[in-house]
């Protein structure tokens, strides 16, 4: 099964502002979605999310951390946040 990756205007505003590497880096990342967004493999590192309602996933890329749903066979990409900034806004 194929999922469709959405990205919201969030994402899209803070993706705009990082080096090109670091984009492609984090393109690579959504087009591994596409193909499963629920299980962790090489190059794709992911986690769900406790105690988020509804529940909600994140993808690591470098020091980048991008949280996302999950609604039937779409992947909905909600933030892209630095690591150190941690997750407190997932709620």
């Amino acid at each position: 099964m194929t999922f469709t990756v959405l990205v919201s205007k969030t994402f899209q505003k803070d993706f705009q502002h990082l080096p090109n590497e670091l984009q492609k880096q984090i393109r690579s990342g959504l087009k591994e979605l596409q193909n499963d967004p629920y299980s962790t493999r090489p190059h794709c590192d992911i986690k769900v999310l406790k105690n988020t309602k509804p529940k909600k996933h994140r993808l690591r890329v470098g020091e980048y951390r991008i949280i996302y749903t999950i609604e039937k066979n779409e992947v909905r990409v909600i933030y892209l946040m630095k690591r150190e900034i941690g997750y407190g806004q997932v709620e």
